[in-house]
C-alpha cells in the first residue's frame, strides 16, 4: 500500500550574527518538499521565526559553501547559511603553481605577523612585498541593515572593541576564490589574507595582508583587492562593542568578483 505521506528532503540550516541573535540559534533542521528551493527554505524559516523577516532584502544565500541564487532547487541533506551584511593555513595550490597563506585566526596576532608572512612567502624574484594592517579603530563604522537604530543609541560613543564571527570553511574557500582572481587579474601568486576572529580591542589588529610580486604595481593592486573582495564577500561578521551594547557593522555581501577592468 503507497504512503499518503508526501515526500520531503531534510536540510541543514545555520545562521550567523544578527540573525542568529534574532532567533535564538546557530542552526536549525527544516523539512521541505521535494523540489523546494532555497527561497522556500527561507520562508519556512520566516514562518518560524518572523522577526527575521525584515532583512530579507540584505539576506544573501549559502548552499554547501557556496553562495548560490534565492531559485537553487534543494536536495535531501544539504546544508544552507542565511548570510546577513558581512564586514567589510598555508597551502600551495600545484595546479596553479601558487603560494598562499589564507587563514583564520581566534587568537591575538604576534606583532612581527607581516616579518613572518613576509618570510614565507618572498622569493628571490619578488623586487615588491606590500603588507596592509586593519586595526580596530575608535570611531563606529556605517550599520548594517536593520541596525540604524541600535547605531543611533550609541551615537557619540567610542568603540570599545571589535567582535569578528565567520562561517570558517567557507570564509576559508572565498579567499581561495579571491586568491584565484588575483593571479588572473594582476599576475600575483604569493598571497597571504589572515583575519582575526572572536573579540578584537581597541588598537589590536583584525587583518593582515602580504602580496608579494616582481613588480611593485601588481603588490599594491593585489593588496588593494585582496582587501576589498575579503569585506565584500568573506563571510565573516563584525560587531562594534560599545560599553553597554553592540552594533553589527556591514552591507549585504557581494556573491561574485567585479567586472575585470583590465580585460
Amino acid at each position: 500500500m503507497a504512503s499518503s505521506v508526501d515526500p520531503a528532503i531534510h536540510v541543514r540550516v545555520r545562521l550567523f550574527a544578527i540573525q542568529r541573535e534574532l532567533a535564538g540559534t546557530r542552526e536549525l533542521a527544516l523539512d521541505l518538499p521535494v523540489g523546494a528551493t532555497i527561497d522556500d527554505a527561507w520562508s519556512a524559516l520566516v514562518a518560524r521565526h518572523p522577526v527575521l523577516a525584515p532583512g530579507r532584502p540584505s539576506v544573501r544565500f549559502a548552499r554547501n559553501g557556496e553562495y548560490a541564487d534565492a531559485s537553487t532547487v534543494l536536495a535531501d541533506g544539504d546544508e544552507l547559511a542565511f548570510i546577513p551584511p558581512v564586514s567589510g593555513g598555508a597551502s600551495r595550490d600545484p595546479a596553479r603553481g601558487a603560494t598562499r597563506i589564507l587563514e583564520l585566526r581566534d587568537e591575538p596576532f604576534p606583532e612581527n605577523l607581516v616579518a613572518d608572512l613576509t618570510r614565507r612567502l618572498v622569493t628571490p624574484q619578488d623586487g615588491a612585498v606590500v603588507g596592509f594592517v586593519g586595526r580596530t579603530r575608535i570611531t563606529p563604522g556605517t550599520p548594517a541593515p536593520g541596525q540604524e537604530a541600535a547605531a543611533a543609541g550609541h551615537a557619540g560613543r567610542v568603540v570599545d572593541s571589535l567582535d569578528y564571527e565567520a562561517h570558517e570553511t567557507m570564509a576559508v574557500r572565498v579567499l581561495g576564490t579571491i586568491a584565484d582572481e588575483i593571479e588572473d587579474r594582476f599576475g600575483v601568486t604569493r598571497l597571504a589574507i589572515v583575519h582575526r576572529t572572536g573579540d578584537v580591542p581597541l588598537g589590536d589588529v583584525s587583518i593582515v595582508i602580504v602580496a608579494c610580486a616582481a613588480h611593485r604595481g601588481a603588490a599594491f593592486r593585489a593588496a588593494e583587492y585582496a582587501i576589498e573582495e575579503t569585506k565584500a564577500r568573506a563571510p565573516i561578521w563584525k560587531a562594534e562593542r560599545f560599553v553597554d551594547g553592540h552594533v553589527w557593522i556591514g552591507a549585504p555581501a557581494r556573491m561574485g568578483p567585479p567586472p575585470d577592468e583590465t580585460a
